[in-house]
């Protein structure tokens, strides 16, 4: 294989293009063909990111699909929810604290991005979209959820206080060796920080996009 490693998710009105090797480098579009090409368009808003957590960068520039998944309503909805099989590989001890470095780097992007961008985003075509701080909670109450599916047994306390939650996370994901869930209905810990880190940056881009002004 030559190309970037990707995997699509296909729904029936969206698809997502996820590129295995660098977690929450996924985009999505009408068409595999269109989520592919959009998820190379984002290659430099990703490399940033992926610098930060002190990872080489440099993909080929074409994307060689390993897998094709069926999608479901979520992944209609904007959500890449299904596991691709090289997701539940064994992790060696180098590849499971790059995964921790990148979920850190991403967090921190979003911070960054939180602190610099205005209270008041522009609305989207009808109106609608939430504005900066009402993102952040989102994102950052959704982590409670995530953390219980990667396996996590938390109180709703330590769930609640984002330090104590972030540091839970990255100390699981180092730790870990196995690629298999944890138990029924879990994730496997490779999925679990595409799926952490996919969330973070498609919010960190969204506040972006939307602290421009109209055109």
């Amino acid at each position: 294989m030559s190309g970037v490693v990707t995997v699509l998710e296909v729904g029936r009105r969206r698809t997502f293009a996820s590129a295995l090797d660098w977690p929450g480098w996924s985009r999505s579009a009408r068409s595999a063909e269109a989520a592919v090409e959009t998820l190379a368009a984002y290659a430099p808003r990703y490399a940033p990111v992926v610098v930060a957590a002190g990872l080489p960068f440099d993909p080929p520039g074409s994307f060689d699909v390993v897998e094709t998944l069926p999608g479901d309503a979520g992944t209609d909805f904007g959500v890449p929810g299904a596991v691709a099989a090289l997701e539940r590989a064994d992790l060696t001890a180098a590849e499971a604290n790059g995964l921790a470095d990148l979920m850190v780097a991403a967090w921190a992007y979003l911070v960054e991005v939180g602190r610099t961008a205005p209270p008041v985003l522009r609305k989207g075509p009808r109106g609608g979209g939430r504005d900066r701080d009402a993102i952040l909670a989102h994102v950052w109450d959704a982590e409670a959820a995530y953390a219980r599916r990667a396996g996590l047994r938390l109180t709703t306390a330590e769930s609640r206080e984002r330090p104590v939650l972030h540091a839970a996370l990255v100390a699981a994901v180092r730790s870990a060796r196995s690629g298999a869930p944890t138990g029924e209905k879990l994730w496997p810990v490779r999925y679990a920080v595409r799926r952490v880190v996919w969330h973070v940056l498609d919010h960190a881009w969204e506040i972006e996009d939307r602290s421009e002004a109209t055109p």
